[in-house]
């Protein structure tokens, strides 16, 4: 089988539909480029955050899940999501996320790259990493930051476990990737160095607390398979490496299988195509509430029971807006 490329998305939990589009689209730049519904819970929204046409390795995703408690980060569970940036622009992300009342943790190292942590205002953990070489994406050039500083599709994620070894067996002998080294109790693993979203870290935590499920949570990571012929493999071979897999799954956007890790953490394998124009142009991306047709029938309903949200007017940012 090919090895896999790296991460096609990442999906998370929010509480409030409204709050969330204004941070991932307003404050963070990244594009709304499908407003759509949880499939399997069509009164709730399913939000897709990305670069300008929702590149695979740039999404972002959220369930907005109005009454679900807040979450608790610990073991078994996606503990963040990171962005690559240019190097240089974490001093801009500082300030700007001082403005728009986010506190972020001291600058540190970590592989030898700047990385700058916070958490969202639903509390999940999201990560800045500055990237010599950023692999390529569709910069939004109508959102709100330069792109001198703007996030550059997915980093990595990082995975909070009480064992490595079972996962890291899984990445490194059904998945495809490569050990790249370890500082203090994370372990790093690297895919297709050109491609985005090509690192998982796996922070070794025994005998500490579970993670709790919620808004603010991680919902579950997903890695990118190039083709359906593709995705089928490692379903059988998954399979027959003694994981419950799945049935192939449609996802209008994507076709999916899911799975759960050894360490409890929800895995997906999706396919590139068909990608998210097929029902909207370029320019309309995310404008809209879009159905998949087997809704259709119910579009009234549905719209009645989602809370009305408004794209607010976007403020572009400059250097001399941050400096000052």
């Amino acid at each position: 089988m090919n090895p896999i490329k790296g991460l096609h998305h990442v999906t998370a939990v929010a509480r409030d539909p409204q709050r969330n589009v204004d941070f991932y689209r307003n404050v963070l730049g990244q594009r709304l480029v499908k407003r759509t519904v949880n499939f399997d819970s069509p009164d709730t929204y399913h939000f897709y955050f990305a670069d300008a046409t929702g590149s695979p390795g740039s999404l972002l995703t959220f369930f907005a899940w109005p009454n679900m408690r807040r979450g608790v980060r610990g073991n078994g569970e996606t503990n963040a999501v990171a962005y690559n940036v240019p190097v240089g622009s974490l001093d801009f992300w500082q300030e700007r996320l001082k403005q728009k009342g986010i506190t972020p943790a001291s600058i540190e190292s970590r592989f030898g790259q700047s990385v700058l942590a916070f958490t969202d205002p639903d509390g999940m953990g999201v990560e800045l990493v500055e990237a010599q070489h950023l692999p390529a994406i569709q910069h939004w050039e109508e959102g709100p930051i330069p792109q001198a500083y703007a996030l550059s599709g997915l980093h990595s994620i990082t995975l909070w476990l009480d064992e490595v070894e079972p996962t890291s067996a899984l990445l490194l002998q059904g998945m495809g990737y490569q050990f790249s080294g370890a500082e203090v109790n994370r372990h790093r693993f690297k895919s297709d160095l050109s491609e985005l979203g090509h690192i998982v870290d796996l922070v070794h935590r025994p005998g500490k607390m579970q993670a709790g499920f919620g808004a603010g949570s991680i919902h579950h990571v997903a890695f990118r398979a190039s083709t359906d012929e593709e995705q089928l493999e490692y379903r059988s071979a998954l399979s027959s490496a003694g994981f419950r897999v799945s049935p192939v799954m449609d996802r209008s956007y994507f076709h999916s299988i899911y799975f759960r890790e050894q360490g409890g953490v929800l895995f997906e394998i999706a396919t590139d195509t068909p990608g998210f124009l097929i029902d909207e142009t370029k320019e309309g991306l995310g404008e809209t509430l879009k159905l998949p047709e087997w809704f259709e029938m119910n579009r009234a309903e549905i719209e009645a029971s989602l809370q009305l949200l408004t794209l607010n007017p976007l403020e572009k940012v400059s250097k001399n807006d941050i400096a000052s």
